[in-house]
């Protein structure tokens, strides 16, 4: 496992591809050790303690996990040395079996992963839409929360480029995927400045953490409440993943990119429901809920909204009649 720890990426069988490696050390975290049960222990506690803020401001706290592509399609694997009865989603779903505010998408995706249609890209890190509106799912039956009738019913459309893992191989491999059209009935009706400016400049892709966006659904029979997500790329701020489809389903929906929790924020908006979502891998780091959506909003975060401008050459002569400014 530790010689495996050092690359990033595993050539599976049919060509999946699994992210083993990285800053996180995905491989690493499928073994027991003392650490990572004081880390697991730590996020039981995290659980516990954020539902009993949110249950004294009169709101619903709902935590899910979204399983490592290793956690659901180990055997997609080749000759890779993990356990994954080991997954850290797997012992979190143990220890928080009697918890009502933990969602377990684990086990329903490993039931449902031999159908028809993959839960997750073959050559990305994410779950492709198939598997988001199957977590979709099992999060609104969480929520007491019933999705629309027609969203099965949507227009469908393609998409056929390298993705995240693929870029990291030198075949460069090429994958289509079809989705559903989500922004139909929800509009945007908040993008902070770091989105406004990432947008303006062309560099949406470039942005995660601290993202903030709220969408408005006058739709007459959707569910009135009022839901605040907190999240990373399998939520995203962009109408295509679990943020729009949840943006079609409740009549307001607020999503911030961060894993730690901005509590202030929360308190003034007063959801019917706060859903924190994140990725398995991103275990390893305890956040201490210290996060301040509005500061990280200005100064270095905002300026790194604009394009980088390259300099030019040092021994580059100035043309006569111009300075360096010019």
């Amino acid at each position: 496992m530790r010689r495996k720890h050092r690359e990033i990426v595993h050539v599976g069988r049919e060509g999946w591809l699994f992210l083993i490696g990285g800053t996180n050390g995905v491989l690493e975290q499928y073994r027991a050790s003392l650490s990572r049960w004081w880390r697991l222990r730590g996020w039981v506690k995290l659980v516990a303690a954020r539902a009993a803020r949110a249950q004294a401001l009169g709101i619903r706290y709902v935590h899910v996990v979204v399983p490592e592509k290793l956690s659901v399609y180990d055997d997609r694997t080749q000759d890779l040395r993990f356990d994954p009865r080991q997954a850290p989603t797997r012992v979190l779903a143990r220890r928080l079996i009697n918890n009502p505010h933990y969602v377990d998408l684990l086990a329903p995706m490993r039931a449902a992963r031999d159908g028809a249609v993959p839960l997750y890209y073959r050559t990305d890190t994410h779950w492709n839409y198939e598997g988001c509106r199957l977590a979709y799912g099992v999060l609104m039956r969480a929520c007491g929360a019933v999705p629309p009738a027609d969203l099965d019913a949507r227009e469908r459309y393609e998409t056929t480029r390298v993705r995240d893992l693929g870029e990291k191989i030198p075949e460069k491999p090429i994958e289509t995927a079809s989705h559903a059209v989500l922004d139909r009935d929800a509009r945007r009706t908040y993008a902070s400045p770091l989105v406004a400016a990432y947008e303006a400049a062309g560099r949406a892709p470039d942005l995660h953490v601290g993202a903030h966006v709220c969408f408005r659904n006058d739709r007459p029979d959707v569910d009135p409440r009022t839901l605040v997500l907190f999240g990373d790329s399998y939520a995203h701020f962009a109408p295509i993943m679990l943020t729009g489809i949840l943006a079609e389903s409740f009549r307001e929906v607020h999503f911030v990119w961060s894993s730690s929790i901005d509590w202030g924020y929360v308190e003034r908006v007063r959801p019917d429901l706060l859903v924190f979502e994140m990725a398995e891998r991103f275990v390893t780091r305890l956040p201490d809920d210290t996060f301040d959506i509005a500061t990280y909003q200005k100064g270095e975060h905002l300026a790194a909204a604009a394009p980088a401008v390259a300099a030019p050459p040092a021994e580059a002569p100035v043309p006569e009649g111009l300075s360096a400014e010019a």
